[in-house]
């Protein structure tokens, strides 16, 4: 069972990488969105990111903290999970 929890921390360190690469892409100017790359990751991250946004609309109505919010829950998640795995 503890593999199981160990297996489930290890997709959400992939998800929480994932999402780093969107954060970088929207610092990149000029960046195709029609890209195959860009538009994978938009698909995987955007489940996850458009309810936070509704729950903390950008502040400023400019900035996106989305991500960060969603970044944290997974770090959370992923202690919980091993902490699960050793005991």
């Amino acid at each position: 069972m503890s593999a199981f929890f160990e297996i489930l921390a290890m997709l959400l360190q992939v998800y929480s990488y994932v999402l780093l690469a969107r954060a970088l892409m929207s610092w990149i100017p000029n960046l195709d969105p029609y890209n195959p790359i860009v538009q994978f990751l938009y698909q995987i991250t955007e489940p996850v990111l458009e309810p936070v946004r509704r729950l903390i609309p950008p502040l400023g109505g400019m900035i996106d903290i989305s991500i960060i919010v969603v970044f944290f829950a997974l770090i959370i998640l992923q202690q919980m999970l091993m902490t699960i795995a050793a005991s």
